[in-house]
């Protein structure tokens, strides 16, 4: 998934009022923020073959140190410890997001996720097999993460409103490059640009979040 660890992210703003959207979106996404350093010194593995799911032309071969269950569920609790100076309530929505993570991916896969390092059984529900069942599901459940968002987090100015909006609208865009777009050129350059596209969000959303919700959020 892409913008659907997005919609989980905005949709987890109640629950955590008091931490910034850039730090939920880390979270949510924080599974696939580890993956591309570990692509780049070799400990985990991903092929460029088109059509081997309808929806993406990546095959993920071997990563257990980041999305297999036992190891999404070991990052969930450092994370959830690493913020727990924000408040138990903070750290434990936070833990939640990043083992979301792998929920929303065992959902879309093919099954190659597997449930701990050298498991021989593999996860996957296979969404990414039907496009148009993917644009469903994902579409649906950002429409509702923005929407709940919106009504927890209202605009207090205008840099609040277009900033928000404008990260929106990106996201949008950057889903349907990935989808018509034509294949990445190589695993290095996705490394590169998973790494600087989740910094390039989060501050985004950090920026956002300033100017939105009531000053006693902020």
């Amino acid at each position: 998934m892409f913008i659907g660890h997005a919609a989980v992210a905005l949709a987890a703003k109640p629950l955590a009022p008091r931490v910034s959207l850039g730090l939920l979106l880390v979270a949510a996404y924080w599974i696939d923020l580890i993956w591309p350093v570990l692509l780049l010194v070799g400990l985990e593995r991903v092929e460029i073959r088109p059509g081997d799911t309808a929806f993406t032309p990546l095959a993920f071969v071997h990563y257990p140190w980041t999305h297999s269950l036992a190891a999404v569920i070991g990052w969930s609790a450092l994370f959830g410890f690493v913020f727990a100076r924000l408040g138990r309530r903070a750290a434990v929505v936070l833990g939640l997001l990043v083992l979301s993570h792998w929920v929303l991916d065992a959902l879309v896969h093919r099954p190659d996720l597997p449930l701990w390092p050298g498991s021989a059984t593999l996860i996957g529900g296979g969404l990414w097999n039907s496009i148009a069942a993917t644009i469903l599901v994902e579409g649906g459940l950002f429409a509702a993460g923005v929407a709940t968002y919106v009504r927890c987090a209202p605009a207090r100015d205008r840099v609040g409103a277009v900033v928000f909006w404008a990260l929106i609208g990106f996201l949008v865009l950057a889903y349907a490059a990935n989808l018509v777009g034509p294949p990445p050129p190589s695993v290095a350059a996705i490394a590169y640009a998973g790494l600087a596209g989740g910094a390039l969000y989060a501050l985004w959303a950090w920026w956002a979040d300033r100017h939105r919700g009531t000053p006693i959020l902020q």
